[in-house]
C-alpha cells in the first residue's frame, strides 16, 4: 500500500479527534470549513476543539464540534492571561495534558497561521499520548508530528487564503467536504434578544439599517474611528438607513469617537451583544462596515454584505467567499505582519477616504445616492443560519 493510501486509512479509522486552534475568534471562524471537512469525513467521530478563551465563544455556534476546551496558550498572543499568570509556571499545561489524556484521543489536527509554530501544541499532544498528529511546520518536527506538511508560505499577494490553507491541511490525510463556506449558526432566541435590545436603544425595526464596527484587536488594523462615523453619515444621507454601532466593552471609546463624527442620531449596541446577537444583527443589515476583525468573518459566514478596511499586514485573512469590498491603500511596506505600524504612518488605512468606503457600501447595497432602498426585514435570522 502506498504511503498516501496508508496515511488516509489510518485517519479514516479514528474515533476521537482533537482539533487545535489557539488564536483569536476570526482565525477560528476561518478554520470552520476544515472542521466541516473533519465532520463530513468522520461522521461517527467525537470532535473536540481546543481553543483560546476568545475562540471558545464559538462553542454553541459551530454544530460540527461535540466539545470545546478553553486554554490560553503562552506561545500565542492573547489580551488576557490572568488565570494562567495566577498559576505556577507549567501548571496550566500540566492540567491540560491530564485533560487530554483522560479523553483518549486517536488523532490531533493542529491549525496555525504561517507565522506560528505548531510544535509547542504538538509536544503537548505527544505528552498526552495522542498517536496521530497533523500540522504544518517550517522546521523538521521529527517525532512531534506523525503527519508533517512542510510550511513554505511567505507573505505575498499570491498567498492562499487562511481558510484554504486549513482545508489543504486536512486534505493531506484524505479528509474533505463539498461545502467550503465559513460556518456560524445563531439561535432564534438570540435574534429575538437582539431585536429587543435594538428597540430599547431607540432603533426602528421597520426601517433598514447598517452596522458599523470600528474596533479591531491590533492598532495596525484599525481605520480611524472618526472615519467610520463620516462614512456612516454619508450612507445615512444617501439611503436614509439607521446607523447601528457595535463593539466589545473595551471598544466603547472607539464607538463614541465614531458616533461623535456624525450629524445624524445613531444607535449604539456596543458592549451589549453576545456573539450570537451580534451575528443576528449583521445578518439583517443592509451592509456592515468594519476592520479586519471577527465581524468581517461573521458576515462572510452569514453571506451578509460587508465593507472591510483591510490593513495590508497579512493577505490571508480577507472575507472568504463573501459579498465583500476590501479597501486599503497600496504601500511598499505591505505584508508587514506587524501589530503596530513599523513605519508610523499607517498609510495603508489612513489614506482610504470615507467617501470611498461609502461608495463601496452603496455598490454592495445595490443602490446609488438618492435612490431609496427596497423594503427590508431587519434583524430576522437568515433561514440557513438560524437554529430553532
Amino acid at each position: 500500500m502506498s504511503a498516501p493510501c496508508e496515511r488516509q486509512r489510518r485517519w479514516q479509522s479514528v474515533k476521537r479527534v482533537l482539533a487545535v486552534r489557539l488564536d483569536n475568534l476570526g482565525d477560528l471562524l476561518m478554520t470552520t470549513p476544515a472542521l466541516v471537512a473533519l465532520r463530513a469525513s468522520l461522521p461517527q467521530a467525537h470532535i473536540t476543539l481546543l481553543a483560546s478563551r476568545a475562540g471558545a465563544a464559538l462553542a454553541s455556534h459551530v454544530p460540527v464540534v461535540d466539545e470545546v476546551l478553553a486554554f490560553d496558550a503562552p506561545w500565542v498572543k492573547r489580551p488576557d492571561a490572568a488565570l494562567e499568570r495566577a498559576l505556577e509556571p507549567g501548571q496550566a499545561e500540566e492540567r491540560l495534558i491530564e485533560a487530554l489524556k483522560s479523553r483518549r484521543f486517536d488523532a490531533a489536527v493542529i491549525f496555525t497561521v504561517c507565522t506560528q509554530s505548531a510544535l509547542p501544541a504538538a509536544l503537548l499532544c505527544l505528552q498526552a499520548g495522542i498517536p496521530l498528529r497533523l500540522a504544518y511546520s517550517r522546521e523538521n518536527p521529527y517525532e512531534l508530528l506523525t503527519d508533517w506538511v512542510p510550511d513554505t508560505e511567505v507573505p505575498s499577494d499570491g498567498m492562499r487564503h487562511e481558510a484554504q490553507r486549513q482545508l489543504d491541511l486536512v486534505h493531506h490525510v484524505g479528509l474533505q467536504a463539498d461545502a467550503q463556506r465559513l460556518m456560524f449558526r445563531f439561535k432564534v432566541e438570540e435574534a429575538l434578544t437582539m431585536r429587543h435590545k435594538f428597540e430599547c436603544a431607540g432603533g426602528d425595526l421597520t426601517r433598514p439599517y447598517i452596522v458599523v464596527h470600528p474596533g479591531a484587536t491590533a492598532a495596525s488594523r484599525r481605520w480611524p474611528a472618526e472615519r467610520f462615523g463620516q462614512a456612516a453619515q454619508a450612507l445615512v444621507d444617501a439611503t436614509g438607513c439607521q446607523a447601528v454601532f457595535s463593539g466589545g466593552p473595551d471598544e466603547l471609546p472607539l464607538v463614541e469617537q465614531a458616533m461623535a463624527a456624525m450629524r445624524s442620531p445613531a444607535i449604539s449596541l456596543a458592549g451589549q451583544l453576545s456573539l450570537g446577537e451580534l451575528a443576528s444583527l449583521i445578518a439583517g443589515a443592509q451592509v456592515t462596515l468594519c476592520n479586519n476583525s471577527a465581524p468581517a468573518h461573521l458576515a462572510a459566514a452569514l453571506d451578509a454584505p460587508v465593507v472591510v478596511l483591510y490593513a495590508l499586514t497579512n493577505p490571508q485573512h480577507t472575507p472568504w467567499q463573501a459579498r465583500a469590498r476590501v479597501l486599503n491603500h497600496p504601500v511598499p511596506c505591505r505584508h508587514c505582519l506587524k501589530s503596530v505600524c513599523p513605519e508610523r504612518h499607517h498609510d495603508c488605512l489612513e489614506r482610504v477616504p470615507p467617501q470611498e468606503v461609502a461608495q463601496a457600501a452603496l455598490e454592495l447595497m445595490g443602490t446609488l445616492p438618492g435612490v431609496p432602498l427596497h423594503p427590508a426585514s431587519p434583524c430576522i435570522p437568515h433561514p440557513v443560519t438560524a437554529l430553532g
